[in-house]
């Protein structure tokens, strides 16, 4: 009888050396896969650079796991709207003024998560060669919408041309233009269409992505380009809840990182500036 309970002893204990090997193995196994798991995400774009510099991240995201799926919107609206139905995961389009006021309009709950690039919007025309050349009562376009609306009023004044209510800010419009010595007259416009509209104005200011969509390199067709020191720095923007996604986190690993930097300023020298 005692050598069977020694027997039975012996068979329980190795049973339980086996068992504990097996899952200690798999545990193992299990930590292996998470950390070799590719993560996936869509981020939406706007045509251009938004979407070049994008390309590059998702070259560098997929060498550490992360699977980059772009989407692409030819309009300001919709990438908001489908970042908060769900439908894409963040995107890359906007400055931060622009964000805070959809929110604030819209009622959504998104955040910006990283800073990414300046666009300095420029003065552009084909109808004058310099800022000395516009004279009274000449015509100036500008984007209607409202946050582009004041970065171009932004931009007149860094150029000399006017002079903002200092109290405006971001929400600045044409009536807050407290001094204009020359009478200029501000023609609003589809911010997409002013490169085509250029012969309608004597000069205009244009988003950086539209002009060099058509054509123009600003750093060297700009009559005018705004400081690199410009607040309205564009970013990623998720929604409140994606904060903490780990695959948010690698993309904007792999959007900060030294190979994104250097494509930017060798395919865009002068005319988009690294924000990070």
């Amino acid at each position: 009888m005692r050598n069977l309970l020694w027997i039975v002893l012996v068979l329980f204990t190795v049973t339980s050396i086996v068992a504990c090997s097996s899952k200690e193995d798999n545990t193992a196994t299990d930590n292996e896969a998470t950390e070799n798991e590719t993560l996936s995400i869509k981020v939406g774009v706007t045509p251009g650079p938004h979407e070049e510099v994008m390309e590059k991240v998702q070259e560098i995201a997929a060498e550490d796991g992360l699977d980059i799926e772009l989407v692409s919107f030819t309009d300001y609206v919709m990438p908001n709207i489908a970042l908060d139905e769900g439908d894409i995961d963040a995107n890359s389009f906007q400055h931060k003024p622009f964000l805070e006021d959809f929110v604030e309009e819209r009622g959504l709950d998104l955040i910006d998560i990283a800073d990414t690039i300046i666009f300095p919007m420029g003065i552009y025309s084909t109808n004058v060669d310099s800022l000395e050349d516009i004279e009274d009562g000449a015509k100036l376009g500008l984007p209607n919408d409202p946050t582009n609306l004041a970065h171009a009023l932004f931009v007149f004044e860094e150029a000399g041309l006017i002079t903002v209510d200092e109290d405006a800010g971001y929400t600045a419009t044409i009536k807050d233009v407290v001094d204009n010595p020359l009478n200029l007259e501000f023609v609003e416009l589809e911010a997409a269409q002013i490169p085509r509209q250029l012969d309608e104005v004597t000069a205009a200011a244009i988003n950086t992505n539209f002009a060099i969509d058509n054509g123009y390199t600003p750093a060297e067709d700009a009559i005018y380009l705004e400081s690199v020191d410009s607040p309205w720095v564009n970013l990623i923007a998720i929604r409140a809840e994606d904060k903490d996604n780990p695959a948010i986190e690698k993309l904007i690993e792999a959007y900060h990182t030294d190979e994104v930097k250097e494509f930017i300023e060798e395919k865009y020298p002068g005319s988009l500036v690294p924000a990070w």
